[in-house]
Formats: structure tokens, C-alpha cells, sequence
């Protein structure tokens, strides 16, 4: 193995060993050869360790690390970045899987694009161009806010340079939602590439910790519109005035539905917060008035980037 490896491929865990060792395994089967597996254990009670040892023993490529204290879910990915040597940071959870092509296509891709700060997969086809698509730090926020989602990936989507990784601080700490505050972070200064569908596999199963999103749906839902929140208050976020006020009032108004849904069901504690985003949101719609406030019609996708 090189003694800087293109890709720190990172894996974190707890209690994973019912399928850790199909992760480790769809890695190791990668056709592109140049990376190196951390993989950081956060307080298994589990065989978690001792499997993975097991592989770190027969494949140099495999590092092996265990946190003296359980750090959680996105502290430990960040503590996993920080060990890492590779240009390019891609992760890779314990109970989920990367193609054999997947590493190749990821790094090749990325490589296409040398200013780009990282790269998202598993998008559907688009009906105008072919992926790779580059997205400048603008291009990218319209995108999400006016034609479709782009910050709600998993990491396990993301290829990300390092030094990109370093420049934004890492991920935030807070549940769940960490994922969709770095790509806002990410593309407020870096350009993206999307790629394809068929790179990685999700895993979907009963013991993750998403599961609790369908359970409490209203509650993820607030959280995840405080980051949009956070975003449309940042003064260095890509967006005009205008398209600030634009999702602002578009978010008032669906939250206001959502909370009269919750009255006429009596969860009159989901409702109020509900409201109070609401009145959040109405106040970013008239912040900053300008005379006209309307978004652009059409945001379109540049042409051309697919073959570049």
C-alpha cells in the first residue's frame, strides 16, 4: 500500500457485527486498489471488534482504531476523518456497502473536476444531461431550494477532498441532521459533483437510529428546517434576497398546513411548534423587502458538464 493512499476509505461502528464484516468485505473487493480502510470502533459490547481485527490482521490496508469513550454517531465519523491519510475522505458505515466499481468511479470522477470541494451519488437520471454534473456553490443552493433535494444525502453518497473537510471544520455534532448541515457548509464555498445511481448500496434495517425520523416526523421535520433556517439568516449563502424570501414564504405556508393538520388531529404540542416555525419563516419572507420578490422562473441544470 502507498504510504499516502489516494482514498481514506472510513468506516465507523457500534455493535455492527451482524454486518460489519459484509462491509469490510465489499471494500476490500474494490477495483481501484489505492486506499486504506480506517475503521473506528465507539464502545462495541458487541464481536464488532474482534472482527474486525480479525480482517486488520490479514489486509494491511485495514487500520483499526477503538475510542476509549463512546463519542456518538457523528463525533466518531469526524474522528475517523482526522485519522485518515488520503486525498479524498469517503465513507462507508458498517452496515452498508460500496460496489467493486464504486471507489473507482467516485475517484476517477473527482478527478474530472479538480476544483470541486466533493462529490455526491445515487441520483436518479436526469432528463437533459448525463451525469457528471458540476454544480457551482449558486448553482448547487437553487438547485436544492428550487428544483430538488440535494442536501439530504448520507455520507455513505459523499466523496469528499480532505482538505475541503479540514477547510469547513468537519461535521457538526447534532443527530441525524449533521449530514444536511455539512453539504450546505460544503457548497456554500466549494463546487459539487452529482453522479449516478449505482455506486453504493443502502442498507435499511430495524436497529438504525433513522428509524426514529418515521417515528417522530414532525420533530426531524422542524430540525431540518432550522438548517434551512440557519442558511437563509447566513449572509455568505449563494442566494439572492429575493430567493431567500421566496423558500421562506413557500415554508411558512406549508408549515401553516401542517400545523391546522395537527389541530384537527388535537396534537396541539406538534402544532405549536409547527407555528412557531412558521412565524420564523414569515419573518425571513419580509426581511429585506425589495420591491419584487419573486424567484426565477426556471432553474436549469448547466449543459454540457457530462462530458467534460
Amino acid at each position: 500500500m502507498p504510504e499516502v493512499p489516494a482514498v481514506s476509505v472510513l468506516m465507523t461502528a457500534y455493535n455492527r457485527a451482524k454486518y460489519i464484516g459484509v462491509a469490510i468485505e465489499s471494500v476490500l473487493a474494490s477495483t481501484f486498489r489505492d486506499f486504506e480502510l480506517v475503521v473506528v470502533d465507539d464502545g462495541s459490547t458487541d464481536e464488532t471488534q474482534n472482527i474486525v481485527k480479525g480482517y486488520a490482521a490479514r489486509d494491511s490496508r485495514i487500520r483499526f482504531h477503538q475510542n476509549e469513550t463512546n463519542l456518538g454517531d457523528y463525533p466518531n465519523r469526524n474522528r475517523a476523518a482526522s485519522l485518515a491519510r488520503g486525498k479524498w475522505l469517503k465513507y462507508v458505515d458498517s452496515d452498508d456497502y460500496i460496489y467493486p466499481h464504486g471507489l473507482g468511479v467516485l475517484v476517477s470522477t473527482m478527478q474530472r473536476f479538480p476544483d470541486a470541494g466533493y462529490g455526491l451519488c445515487s441520483f436518479p437520471a436526469l432528463p437533459d444531461t448525463p451525469y457528471p454534473v458540476r454544480l457551482s456553490p449558486r448553482e448547487a443552493y437553487r438547485h436544492h431550494y428550487f428544483v430538488s433535494a440535494l442536501f439530504h444525502r448520507a455520507p455513505l453518497s459523499a466523496i469528499i477532498l480532505k482538505s475541503s473537510w479540514e477547510a469547513v471544520g468537519g461535521f457538526p455534532t447534532e443527530r441525524m441532521t449533521s449530514d444536511m448541515s455539512m453539504w450546505h457548509r460544503l457548497s456554500k464555498r466549494f463546487a459539487v459533483v452529482l453522479m449516478a445511481e449505482g455506486v453504493v448500496w443502502y442498507r435499511a434495517h430495524g436497529e438504525q437510529e433513522i428509524g426514529d425520523i418515521a417515528r417522530r416526523t414532525g420533530y426531524w421535520t422542524l430540525r431540518y428546517q432550522a438548517i434551512t433556517e440557519q442558511a437563509l439568516l447566513d449572509p455568505d449563502v449563494p442566494l439572492t434576497v429575493a430567493e431567500r424570501q421566496s423558500i421562506a414564504r413557500r415554508l411558512w405556508r406549508a408549515d401553516m398546513k401542517s400545523m391546522l393538520k395537527l389541530l384537527a388531529k388535537q396534537r396541539f404540542a406538534d402544532a405549536r411548534g409547527y407555528f412557531a416555525q412558521a412565524q420564523r419563516f414569515r419573518a425571513l419572507s419580509a426581511r429585506h423587502a425589495p420591491a419584487q420578490c419573486a424567484p426565477p422562473a426556471t432553474v436549469e441544470l448547466p449543459r454540457g458538464t457530462g462530458s467534460q
